[in-house]
């Protein structure tokens, strides 16, 4: 009688990670999270679940449309599956934590959930890792985002890689000006997203502004590169709240110049993400060959107050997934070691086995024990399919261990003694 197998595959847009790219995630959030706390941020957990109502205060349009909702048979009310982490973050703030004083810097690493298309490759599954400064509003605490993202790329060996700046409030001055609105307005916006300047154009004529208000929208889509930018936009723009967003603009890159990341910034007075809900610096970090950003952030003045917390804000947030992909494209990235040492123990007598676990384990060392009984050839295979870089073999001689590098297959002999000594912590360097 013949018996189908189940269906046991995944949905769609989420993934099991292996040993192998879960050691480079953990790699990962585990350097994102040191930076975090040397720049003085402290960790919060949110919840999985939140009541959708809460939940939607914070959330953008396009977020509320990606969030996964169901009913809670406790109470009847509608649960949401957090999107972002960001608004659960200006929850706990307005209430949990409203009569501590300001600023807050507050770091997070976790997964959320949102709802994609079903063309490949689109991920339901996010790991975030991001900060949020709340109750400071200046220059210094803008560029004190870019200037941590950047020290993690560089931290992950990650060199090949661009920061995006701009200032929403640029083009939202120079479109309100303009007196568009619509559908015509909503065009432009897609047309400036898409850095179409056929299109803009196209958009502008038909919509018939006037020659000076066309000029300056037809520049939007230029206003793209180095520091040149900055002057061409001073020099061609009339709006004084453009030009006030300039000026912020241009102290923050000062600012991050003395943080000595300035080779980093590419300018980007066009840029439209974000403009419904950002209201001052944005940047986005992009890697080559990569289509979405690794990080992304930016000022949100408006978050805090629709929990009524009215308070400047400014945050970041990785794309842990993103950076994996980069990380494993890098070939000097090689593979991770899962673990340091296989003890494999060639005697009955199991005793100096467990010892010598325990004594690497306390020297912060990871061991695993080769349990089974197979030839030593055997147990060094296992170690190179595990990823594991060395192996010690306890074998005749009472004191003395024989240490493999597996990667390719040199052999040192070391006292029991020795394991504490420079001569091996040189080996298993080397």
């Amino acid at each position: 009688m013949f018996i189908s197998a189940p269906d046991i595959s995944l949905p769609r847009g989420v993934t099991d990670f292996l040993p192998d790219s879960a050691a480079r995630i953990n790699r990962i959030e585990s350097e994102i999270r040191r930076v975090f706390r040397l720049w003085g941020f402290r960790r919060i957990i949110t919840p999985k679940l939140e009541y959708e109502d809460v939940m939607s205060i914070g959330m953008a349009e396009e977020l509320k449309g990606k969030t996964y909702r169901f009913d809670d048979r406790q109470t009847g009310k509608l649960l949401a599956l957090p999107p972002d982490i960001t608004p659960q973050i200006a929850r706990i703030v307005a209430t949990r934590l409203k009569n501590f004083p300001l600023p807050h810097r507050i770091c997070y690493s976790g997964r959320v959930l949102r709802q994609t298309e079903t063309q490949a490759g689109q991920n339901r599954e996010i790991f975030q890792s991001g900060v949020e400064l709340i109750g400071l509003d200046s220059p210094e605490a803008d560029a004190e985002m870019v200037a941590m993202a950047i020290e993690i790329l560089t931290t992950l060996n990650i060199n090949d890689f661009k920061v995006d700046l701009g200032h929403v409030e640029f083009c939202r001055a120079i479109l309100s000006d303009s007196g568009l609105s619509g559908k015509p307005l909503a065009d432009i916006r897609i047309a400036l997203s898409h850095k179409d300047r056929c299109a803009v154009e196209k958009i502008a004529i038909e919509a018939g502004l006037s020659d000076e208000v066309k000029r300056e929208i037809m520049l939007l889509p230029r206003l793209f590169g180095g520091r040149e930018v900055l002057g061409l936009a001073e020099s061609s723009i009339r709006s004084g709240r453009a030009l006030d967003a300039l000026r912020n603009l241009k102290e923050t890159v000062h600012i991050l110049d003395i943080h000595g990341v300035g080779d980093y910034l590419t300018i980007d007075l066009g840029e439209m993400r974000g403009l419904d809900y950002h209201t001052g610096i944005t940047f986005e970090s992009f890697i080559p060959g990569l289509g979405e950003p690794v990080c992304s952030g930016g000022r949100y003045d408006r978050l805090m107050g629709m929990y009524g917390f009215p308070a400047p804000a400014t945050g970041l947030t990785f794309n842990v997934l993103n950076l994996l992909q980069a990380i494993e494209r890098a070939p000097e990235y090689g593979r991770f070691l899962n673990t340091d040492f296989l003890l494999l123990n060639m005697r009955e007598e199991k005793r100096e086995a467990l010892e010598i676990a325990r004594i690497l384990r306390s020297r912060n060392y990871s061991v695993a024990r080769d349990i089974i009984r197979r030839p030593v050839e055997d147990s060094i295979d296992y170690a190179r399919w595990m990823q594991i870089g060395f192996m010690l073999l306890i074998d005749r001689k009472p004191g003395i261990y024989e240490v493999v590098r597996v990667s390719d297959g040199l052999r040192k002999s070391f006292s029991r003694e020795e394991l504490d000594g420079d001569n091996f912590l040189t080996f298993i360097k080397s």
